[in-house]
């Protein structure tokens, strides 16, 4: 198994930035695909972006395409994630979760095998 550990949400104003990160232990990091998931309240979650094991294949949500960038470093056990040009429609709590077969690592939630605790972004207007 693998424990992950969310961290760098807070508030910012709408065209701010913010990077997310998600510390790994347990398990070799790069065993696992990766990805992010947001929530927001009275909402589904819902898969931002996803990153397979070595960085190479990398998937973004419609909503969140030319302005958040997945990426991971797996000699430091980190996955991250830079959003820039922050919308209030982003304010959400914000997931990193852990797939252990690339063929379940995609933009919907239930396939993931490890989740960490959330991290709230909100950005105002």
């Amino acid at each position: 198994q693998v424990q992950l550990v969310e961290s760098g949400g807070g508030s910012v104003q709408a065209g701010g930035s913010l990077r997310l990160s998600c510390a790994a232990s347990g398990d070799t990091f790069n065993y696992y695909c990766m990805g992010w998931f947001r929530q927001a309240p009275g909402k589904e979650r819902e898969g931002v972006a996803r990153i397979s094991q070595a960085g190479a294949v990398v998937t973004y949500a419609d909503s969140v395409k030319g302005r958040f960038t997945i990426s991971r470093d797996n000699s430091k056990n980190t996955l991250y994630l830079q959003m820039n040009r922050l919308k209030p429609e982003d304010t959400a709590m914000y997931y990193c979760a852990a797939a252990r077969r690339f063929s379940d690592c995609d933009l919907g939630p239930k396939r993931y095998n490890y989740w960490g605790q959330g991290t709230q972004v909100t950005v105002s207007s």
